[in-house]
């Protein structure tokens, strides 16, 4: 039999019920997988001897024929998901040490319909990078990496690294502006954003709260659509959690798509755009068209104030969030001798360069004076964001765009790291999504010249993931991209 860790998740799933392997036999390939590719430094966490107790309990169920629907799937979670009684650290210092005494919706959603965690994933700290480069426990290696090691994307790079390198079946990710779709993109997988509002965030430590959203990271669409069922639903703990029914996403893979209306936005095409990425896009619109689909030019003019405008709200967002952690109610401590000083010592110890400057920026602009110059402008400019989908939805059904303008590139890339304003430029065609509360789906398109995965992405209606699961299943059958 092949390696048990290439198996998709469908792939698994069927096997595992027509008794061709078991759940700890699966389980044990993947803890050997780890073991063996400790490099990419994806994982913070480990919990085999945990993992191979839900998987003899898996076991049992299948024996049982009462088995669920990811029964014996092994998954790795993005460690900003609150898991219990396994360590949780966003990847920063200021929390290293804390261990949950309960579980965040979403993993106890996948626990419930029988998964097995295998541990926890790095990730750009407290989410906040592009790169994965910023976290306390060092940067994930693209398992793409050649002569030179390369950057996962971020944040959720240590989800897309291990899924990459077969280190588990799928993955957990968030996206507050890109951080499910550029990490897939620059490691060869797909991963969707859900409707913001589409899984709860309960226990899942806040960024910037109108804009994070869980989702999942796997090897292909089928395996999106089957990770998302089980993740999804109402959580009346969240009060942006939204009562919303959960479709079968499955179900809508493989249907026909002739006469979808397939958007193109002419701002998503600026003057220098990659060449290599242009010419994907152009490939994909036809492949589109070879299977009935109808193409639109639309318009999305306020694209360009998409990053300023996301650049003030997510900071913002982000210093109120992280104020709880002070030394005295959450977190690591480092005294002084006044509350002051206590204060400053322990944020200064606990907190890494990038999460300071938002923090910064998010205090500033929340501040007397600013507050109606920065964050309110920024409010509105959002709203006409939002209003621009709106008026392409009416000409269009999905809208497709490359996920990012650049492949990945080196670890400690001096012109990445010169500014942080280079590194933010990278999120030019994901933010939008998150600031209009979008679903989109980034898969593999190709391979640069490089020899590095690109990626496009599919942008749906709110809650329409359904046609996202139906364009980009198709578009997946027609590049028919080689995994690593």
């Amino acid at each position: 039999m092949s390696n048990l860790t290439e198996l998709t998740i469908s792939e698994s799933l069927e096997k595992l019920r027509a008794k061709e392997i078991s759940p700890v036999e699966l389980t044990e390939a993947y803890i050997k997988k780890l073991e063996d590719n400790k490099k990419y430094n994806a994982y913070v966490t480990t919990v085999p001897e945990k993992a191979l107790e839900q998987a003899k309990e898996s076991e049992k169920r299948y024996m049982s024929g009462a088995n669920k629907p990811l029964d014996g799937i092994v998954l790795g979670i993005k460690d900003l998901f609150c898991t219990k009684d396994i360590r949780t650290t966003a990847c920063s210092k200021i929390i290293d040490n804390f261990v949950p005494q309960y579980e965040s919706t979403v993993t106890q959603n996948l626990l419930d319909d029988g998964a097995v965690f295998l541990g926890k994933l790095n990730l750009d700290e407290f989410a906040m990078g592009g790169s994965n480069e910023t976290s306390y426990f060092g940067p994930v290696v693209n398992p793409w990496s050649k002569d030179v090691k390369l950057v996962a994307g971020g944040s959720s790079g240590g989800s897309a690294a291990a899924v990459s390198a077969n280190m588990c079946a799928g993955a957990t990710g968030t996206d507050t502006g890109g951080s499910i779709r550029q990490p897939s993109a620059f490691c060869g997988v797909t991963g969707i954003k859900p409707t913001y509002g589409r899984c709860s965030r309960y226990g899942v430590i806040a960024f910037a709260s109108s804009l994070d959203q869980a989702g999942p990271i796997c090897k292909d669409v089928r395996d999106c659509a089957l990770m998302l069922n089980s993740m999804a639903g109402f959580d009346e703990k969240d009060a942006t959690s939204a009562r919303v029914d959960v479709p079968n996403f499955e179900s809508f893979l493989g249907q026909d798509i002739r006469g979808l209306k397939i958007g193109i936005p002419n701002e998503y095409r600026p003057d220098g755009l990659n060449e290599e990425i242009a010419n994907y896009w152009d490939k994909a619109i036809e492949m589109m068209k070879e299977k009935g689909a109808e193409i639109v030019n639309i318009s999305l003019p306020h694209t360009k104030y998409a990053l300023p405008c996301y650049y003030v709200i997510a900071p913002a967002e982000a210093s109120s969030n992280l104020a709880r952690y002070d030394g005295i109610r959450f977190g690591n401590r480092v005294n002084g001798k006044n509350m002051e000083e206590l204060h400053i010592n322990t944020r200064s110890s606990g907190f890494g360069k990038e999460v300071k400057r938002r923090i910064l920026v998010g205090t500033y602009v929340l501040s007397a004076g600013f507050y109606d110059a920065y964050y309110l402008k920024a409010q509105k400019v959002r709203r006409l964001i939002k209003n621009d989908f709106d008026e392409a939805f009416k000409k269009c059904d999905v809208i497709l765009t490359p996920t990012s303008p650049i492949e990945a590139f080196a670890i400690g890339d001096k012109k990445m790291n010169e500014s942080p304003i280079n590194m933010y430029l990278n999120d030019v065609f994901t933010v939008s999504v998150n600031l209009a509360g979008l679903p989109a789906l980034s898969l593999p398109i190709g391979l640069s010249k490089n020899g590095l995965p690109l990626g496009m992405q599919f942008i749906g209606k709110a809650f329409d993931e359904k046609t996202i699961f139906k364009a980009s299943y198709q578009l997946e059958k027609s590049v028919n991209f080689k995994r690593i």
